[in-house]
């Protein structure tokens, strides 16, 4: 495996290719990548909609979710939240802060199509009728009902254990190693139930979708504030903390701290 000075530095690496990106590249790869978390959010929907314990339907919902960010690594993808370490990049010299904008930009927009189409696909295969749609449903009611600085605290931790996900799985050169790597920190941060701005990004356009189907409704039976909140403004109020508390996890907390640690190795390279 590689120790974390060399991680650093592969970290390095890897954005200046992902700020070379041409705008069509960006988007075919975002758009990828925002579906194959969305792919990891329907199955965790699946797998744990009638599972009675609350902790073992986190753990499991936690191991499930992780393909999302297996296929994003190892299929190739250019995923918003694991590109906020990108500015470790800027700090030591090696790109500007315009080059890490321009990537986040498009691949933001580019993980917003991916996730939604998914969301789109997955209510036309109608798998989600009876109790497996009134979970989707309550999902996205808890998600968009969150009070902002709550939002914007999960969002922090989440992307700060997302990031090391990335971090991690540049350790190993081998499939099985950077597949370990990947899963328990994802699997950590969804059985904490952080927030993670790509995935809400299919869990509220699916909670939107299903909120007009009268059968769904009636099995959720959610309180007429908490189905209310299922909305586009609820939809737009929780990604913009969910969105800014990702950055801050992934920038302040991966990149600036492990900058200052290997500051003059990774500036004098």
């Amino acid at each position: 495996m590689k120790k974390p000075l060399d991680i650093a530095r592969s970290v390095c690496d890897s954005a200046k290719t992902k700020a070379a990106w041409s705008v069509p590249q960006m988007m075919v790869l975002g758009g990828l990548a925002g579906a194959y978390v969305a792919f990891g959010g329907w199955a965790m929907t699946v797998t744990t909609f009638d599972v009675a314990s609350v902790g073992v339907a986190k753990v499991i919902g936690g191991s499930v979710f992780s393909i999302g960010l297996i296929l994003v690594v190892l299929a190739g993808a250019e995923l918003f939240t694991g590109n906020c370490v990108m500015p470790l990049a800027v700090m030591a010299g090696r790109l500007p802060m315009r080059d890490v904008l321009r990537n986040w930009f498009w691949v933001y927009l580019a993980n917003l199509l991916g996730a939604v189409l998914v969301a789109v696909l997955v209510y036309n295969t109608g798998l989600w009728r009876g109790d497996i749609g009134a979970k989707a449903l309550a999902i996205a009611a808890g998600k968009m009902g969150l009070p902002w600085w709550e939002a914007f605290f999960r969002g922090i931790l989440c992307n700060w254990i997302v990031v090391l996900a990335v971090w991690l799985s540049m350790s190993s050169e081998t499939v099985i190693g950077k597949i370990w790597a990947i899963y328990f920190p994802i699997m950590v941060f969804v059985a904490s139930g952080f927030e993670h701005s790509i995935a809400n990004m299919y869990f509220m356009a699916m909670g939107i979708l299903l909120k007009g189907d009268p059968s769904v409704v009636a099995a959720a039976a959610l309180p007429a504030g908490d189905l209310g909140a299922v909305s586009l403004w609820g939809y737009v109020n929780n990604l913009i903390p969910v969105t800014v508390g990702n950055i801050v996890g992934g920038a302040l907390f991966v990149a600036v701290l492990y900058f200052s640690v290997f500051k003059s190795n990774l500036v004098s390279r």
